[in-house]
């Protein structure tokens, strides 16, 4: 059966390891739209923190925040996150935990919060940004947040402190994530197919990394990058070349574009 749509990790999947999109790359994805075929990202990343690459490819589809938030086609179908209250005592839980100077970031729908200064320029150097925060007045919905710490129980009591609430630990930094239960990458993929009336054989994913897992597992075609960690091998149906080498745009142009 012919895809319909693509979905693409960027860290370490799209992206080079400089962050940046070859112009293979974009040329191929390019040529799949032009076929009918829908290209979409999912990320871990924020939505406000993909705009450079979303001016660049243009995306039909976007999963973004590990999958609290899934736009098609310029419109809105999909949002989880938490209660402003909520993520004050998943903040107040972590520096209870780790310490007051614990590193926090809150993803909210118009920016990145994050109480570092000097983390938000090494992280952006000039290609982003985020709003600086202590986190004293927090009073805003989230669609996630991350707490620096190697620590997977902490991580465990952190999320416990609300309702609903699931973690996962990134494989390439110290830190752990908390979204909502449906708010995975897998759950806008699910989003997606009922909202396109698409059975999920008519997908295909690729991705590198723990969040990706139940992505490459639902869809009808599973890739995972020659980079990628073990566990999303293991639920890839194929491994294609690394992020270095076009991985992604090698295999559509060998299995797709036809």
């Amino acid at each position: 059966m012919p895809y319909k749509v693509i979905l693409t990790d960027l860290d370490e999947t799209l992206f080079t390891p400089d962050k940046k999109i070859t112009p293979y790359t974009k040329d191929i994805l390019k040529e799949c739209q032009k076929q009918g075929i829908l290209v979409g990202f999912a990320t871990s990343r924020g939505i406000n923190d993909i705009q450079g690459a979303v001016r660049e490819i243009k995306p039909d589809v976007v999963i973004s925040s590990g999958g609290a938030y899934v736009e098609c086609c310029g419109k809105v179908i999909y949002e989880s996150g938490f209660r402003a209250e909520e993520i004050r005592n998943m903040i107040a839980k972590a520096r209870a935990l780790c310490g007051e100077e614990i590193e926090i970031t809150v993803d909210t729908r118009h920016t990145l919060y994050w109480n570092s200064k000097e983390s938000i320029r090494k992280f952006y150097n000039g290609s982003g940004s985020a709003t600086y925060t202590d986190y004293a007045d927090y009073d805003e919905k989230a669609f996630k947040i991350s707490v620096m710490t190697y620590d997977e129980a902490i991580a465990k009591q952190i999320a416990e402190c609300v309702e609903g609430c699931t973690t996962m630990k990134f494989s390439d930094i110290p830190w752990y994530t908390f979204s909502k239960s449906k708010a995975m990458k897998e759950s806008g993929v699910e989003k997606l197919a009922e909202h396109l009336q698409i059975g999920y054989d008519e997908f295909i994913a690729f991705g590198d990394d723990y969040s990706d897992i139940g992505m490459l597992k639902i869809c009808g075609t599973g890739v995972a990058m020659e980079n990628a960690i073990a566990p999303a091998k293991e639920a890839a149906d194929v491994v294609t070349l690394s992020n270095k080498e076009d991985g992604v745009a090698g295999y559509l142009k060998e299995h797709v574009l036809k």
